[in-house]
């Protein structure tokens, strides 16, 4: 399990290619009401002087909501990345993109804020965090 509650399951993870920076702005997936989010913080991340941390499929970020509802904005949330436009790889050979860089709400606990998630979410995320799973309409 993970060391930190509500941060998904730990376990081999093949590299996938961190392709949403800190200050891109991502659709939000699910019904929460936020429509638009900001990238603020990836966690566990590490980098060189002067590169900006970035996030991958399955990632735990920091975001604001930029376009939603007044309860929503201006306040730091954390959010799960469900879909990336850059090609991801996987271990068959297979590689698997989304039309749009997307994610969910979530917790600190890992809970989701809202109780649907709108398009496909990754493989990758859903093996990671098996409550987006469960909530998940399509997995691809």
């Amino acid at each position: 399990m993970a060391k930190h509650p509500g941060m998904g399951v730990e376990e081999f993870r093949p590299y996938v290619t961190r392709a949403i920076p800190v200050g891109a702005n991502i659709t939000c997936a699910d019904n929460s009401g936020a429509k638009i989010l900001q990238v603020v913080m990836v966690h566990k991340t590490k980098t060189r002087v002067s590169r900006l941390p970035a996030a991958a499929v399955g990632d735990y970020c920091n975001v604001v909501v930029k376009k939603g509802p007044a309860e929503l904005r201006k306040q730091v949330h954390g959010a799960v990345i469900i879909r990336q436009k850059y090609p991801v790889r996987r271990l068959n050979g297979i590689r698997v993109c989304f039309e749009d860089n997307a994610a969910v709400i979530v917790s600190a606990e890992g809970e989701m804020k809202g109780t649907g998630i709108k398009g496909p979410v990754a493989a990758e995320a859903s093996e990671k965090w098996p409550r987006i799973a469960n909530v998940a309409s399509t997995v691809i």
